[in-house]
């Protein structure tokens, strides 16, 4: 079996300890909103490098309130990139947290998966004369079945 990197358990203790605490920290930010797809391609891309853009650009606009447009309200501006900058390092705790959760995810997915890839491979070679696992081997093995391509018909 392939190297084990992660070998743990995860109690129902510390699932609710988890899901209490993500409670608790979705109630201490009321404000947050959720993008559509749409509402989030027709937005322009914000990143860690327009985040100092955008600090230096109200700067700025502080200094220089007679070049804005009317349009433009200074006082929303400066909330947002306080906003911003007020969220950073929970963005980032978060982000990294949600990392680790990924690779935490994915590294027990992949050894399981392989695990049970041999599984299959056994109880294949197992069935060889034997039939007796010829059922639970057409469940497993549709997992590998390829799907019948859709010809275009000729027109």
């Amino acid at each position: 079996m392939p190297s084990n990197r992660i070998d743990a358990v995860f109690t129902t203790e510390q699932r609710e300890k988890a899901q209490a605490a993500l409670a608790t920290l979705a109630e201490a930010l009321p404000f947050l909103i959720n993008l559509s797809t749409e509402e989030r391609a027709a937005m322009p891309k914000f990143g860690e490098m327009n985040r100092s853009f955008v600090v230096k650009a109200l700067a700025v606009a502080e200094a220089h309130p007679e070049i804005l447009p009317a349009s433009l309200s200074l006082a929303e501006f400066r909330a947002d990139v306080e906003l911003v900058e007020d969220i950073y390092p929970l963005h980032h705790a978060v982000q990294t947290l949600l990392r680790k959760v990924d690779d935490t995810y994915f590294a027990a997915g992949s050894e399981a998966y392989a695990a049970a890839l041999l599984v299959y491979q056994y109880a294949k070679v197992h069935n060889v004369g034997t039939g007796a696992l010829e059922e639970t081997l057409d469940d497993l093995g549709r997992r590998f079945a390829r799907r019948a391509r859709k010809v275009a018909a000729p027109g």
